[in-house]
């Protein structure tokens, strides 16, 4: 298995989305049922900013898979999201990271 980083680029508007009750919740059953993404979260610019995107880190076989769940996802949103895959490896592999 791969680890793989996902950097999510928000536009303006993906602020509206966000807001939708329904559609988070559908967001974090999505991720909830998705235990290859290891963790993810919201990017802001700083503390006090709206969110300009997301950052997730996923384990699996390739690029593909990580491109599958990311289009499945009910927040990606195409015109209002982009992003970039890397693969990505941890330094000091043999310690657990706990946030």
């Amino acid at each position: 298995m791969t680890r793989w980083a996902v950097l999510f680029r928000d536009t303006p508007q993906m602020m509206q989305i966000r807001a939708d009750k329904a559609l988070r919740d559908a967001h974090v059953d999505y991720v909830e049922r998705h235990p290859e993404l290891l963790i993810g979260g919201g990017l802001k610019p700083d503390p006090e900013q709206e969110f300009c995107g997301a950052l997730w880190v996923v384990e699996a076989e390739d690029q593909t898979e990580v491109e599958h769940l990311i289009h499945c996802d009910p927040f990606y949103i195409p015109a209002h999201r982009s992003y970039e895959i890397f693969a990505w490896g941890k330094i000091l592999e043999d310690r657990t990271a706990v946030l």
